[in-house]
């Protein structure tokens, strides 16, 4: 079965350096082939954060506790187009589930330009067909919520969408020669001392 759910948000930042913006999502999958899509749209270049918390849990990007037992959890990140851009099963330097000991939550950082994107979030190992997001997915192979190692899950999700403007390069000129001004100004006061 194929459930597709659409969520529709904006993300942006207004000014260089602000604070990275986010949105925290929670659900649960009624079947193991599922397929929760997220489209979002990037306003400036920025570095992206995809991340799930449903296998061991942890505190969300709303500060909020998820419990840890989710399935383990797959996330795909395709561009306007439809196009597959990446993808990750297993991020690095996720929390350990606290029962099973596993590593299984998934996050994908990646600097993205201007324009939309969407996001889906499956089971375990229901992987993208690709190269577009209109071939569909795999399907997980299982039958419920049974993580890569063979330990009953539940359905329960929580994925956060974290977008961090990068500064633009002509604000990184200007304070690197403002910064290198400073410097010249310091020593030509040490000479004039």
């Amino acid at each position: 079965m194929f459930l597709a759910v659409c969520i529709v948000f904006v993300l942006s930042v207004a000014q260089v350096g602000a604070a990275p913006i986010s949105s925290s999502f929670t659900g649960s999958f009624n079947t193991d082939d599922d397929v929760e899509f997220f489209s979002f749209a990037v306003t400036e270049p920025s570095l992206v954060t995809l991340r799930t918390w449903s296998y061991a849990g942890g505190t969300n990007a709303a500060g909020n506790t998820i419990s840890a037992g989710g399935f383990d959890p797959i996330i795909t990140l395709f561009g306007s187009a439809g196009n597959l851009i990446d993808d990750n099963d297993d991020g690095a330097g996720v929390a350990a589930d606290p029962v099973t000991g596993a590593e299984f939550d998934a996050v994908l950082s990646i600097f993205l330009d201007i324009g939309s994107y969407t996001a889906s979030l499956t089971q375990y190992a229901n992987f993208a067909i690709g190269p577009n997001l209109a071939d569909g997915f795999t399907g997980s192979g299982v039958t419920g919520f049974i993580d890569a190692d063979g330990n009953t899950r539940t359905g329960n999700w929580a994925f956060d969408v974290v977008i961090s403007e990068l500064p633009e390069p002509t604000s990184i000129a200007l304070l690197g020669l403002g910064l290198a001004s400073l410097a010249f100004t310091r020593r030509s006061i040490k000479k004039i001392n």
